[in-house]
């Protein structure tokens, strides 16, 4: 049965299930691997969620969640799915879009939302704006699995609550190390034609080795 089927639904805003993302992840990635470029994905929260809630009441603060979900689903429409993660949080994936493809979409999504909304909620209506921040992330430059690239796009989401909300922001670029003699001819030559045969760069094979490798060997903490 394939994601899109049977109960891989958030019954209170109609977004998909976060169950299903993994599923979906691998199938948009299986069909980079196969045809090239990029999957995007955004890591979307509203700002200050709790205090709607306390001001306003819960239902509104239900109907906030359902505006939100159905903003994300008109700005990316079927083919680029809505997923609930948590309370308050959404992933949206992006197949076949850049990163700053996806920023502008998201970007005009938030100035429409931080305009006053008028939502109705047991017989009566509170007019408030929606504030969202979001991290973007994508496949393959950001990681290698959907694990990896939630988290960049997590991080990126960390940055914009602490930057000041109400913003999008993109993965912060690593620091890179230039290949050195510790590598033979032999090894980047390999390294150069898998890159070409892979059609991603050099470096995304790196990380990908490298981030294997910690995994198979954490660090060790250091004692104090």
């Amino acid at each position: 049965m394939s994601w899109r089927e049977g109960e891989n639904r958030d019954e209170l805003t109609g977004a998909y299930a976060f169950e299903a993302f993994a599923e979906a992840f691998d199938e948009a990635t299986a069909q980079v691997d196969e045809d090239g470029g990029s999957i995007t994905l955004a890591s979307v929260d509203i700002d200050n969620f709790k205090a709607i809630n306390e001001q306003h009441g819960r239902d509104v603060g239900d109907e906030v969640l359902k505006r939100l979900a159905s903003g994300l689903a008109d700005a990316a429409p079927e083919k680029r799915p809505v997923f609930r993660h948590r309370r308050d949080e959404f992933i949206v994936l992006f197949p076949n879009t850049e990163k700053e493809e996806a920023f502008l979409i998201l970007e005009r999504m938030r100035a429409k939302l931080e305009a006053e909304q008028s939502l109705e909620a047991e017989g009566k209506t509170a007019t408030l704006a929606i504030p969202i921040s979001a991290g973007v992330a994508s496949y393959p430059e950001d990681g290698s699995r959907s694990d990896d690239v939630l988290r960049k796009a997590g991080e990126a989401l960390h940055r914009a609550k602490t930057g000041g909300r109400n913003r999008i922001c993109l993965p912060k670029q690593e620091r890179m190390v230039t290949k050195t003699s510790h590598y033979t001819k032999g090894q980047l030559e390999a390294l150069a034609e898998l890159a070409k045969r892979q059609d991603v760069g050099e470096a995304v094979l790196l990380r990908e080795a490298l981030d294997d490798l910690m995994r198979k060997y954490p660090p060790v903490p250091r004692a104090r």
